[in-house]
């Protein structure tokens, strides 16, 4: 007898019908379908969400309860072995906020923004100071991106 998990395992998708796209589908609840998620990564990003910057939490106090234009954010999301620091489901959207260990890192964020725009998501990146010290500014360019991308 066949095991069912070992048929879905197996079964192409057909969210590239039949071109070898097989993209995963996003849910209503803002989570990323059928991704394999690495359990380490899932612990990791559940550390990262009770021990955020403090520019990460004046980010989430900002748009916490669909407080930027009705979009709603998530924290912590892993995203095809990466860990964003927000995502927007809506309109497929990665919030991150750079800190100063960023500027020694800037190949790898470049390649990992590369990666995740694959996969049809925007990355806009927002340095602590930004975040910190320009909120308005930081809601408007949300709101404006939001505009342009098709939902």
């Amino acid at each position: 007898m066949t095991d069912k998990n070992q048929i879905t395992k197996n079964t192409p998708s057909r969210a590239g019908k039949g071109k070898g796209l097989g993209l995963p589908k996003r849910g209503k609840t803002g989570l990323i379908q059928f991704q394999k998620i690495n359990p380490t990564k899932l612990q990791l990003a559940k550390y990262f969400r009770s021990h955020m910057t403090y520019a990460e939490r004046c980010f989430w106090n900002m748009c916490r309860r669909n407080q930027i234009a009705g979009l709603q954010f998530r924290r912590q999301q892993v995203i095809y072995g990466f860990i964003a620091d927000f995502y927007c489901n809506q309109i497929n959207l990665v919030v991150e906020i750079d800190g100063g260990i960023h500027e020694q890192q800037k190949d790898y964020d470049k390649l990992r923004t590369e990666i995740i725009n694959l996969y049809g998501i925007k990355v806009i990146r927002f340095t602590n100071e930004e975040v910190i010290d320009k909120s308005d500014t930081v809601k408007q360019r949300i709101i404006d991106l939001a505009s342009r991308i098709p939902a």
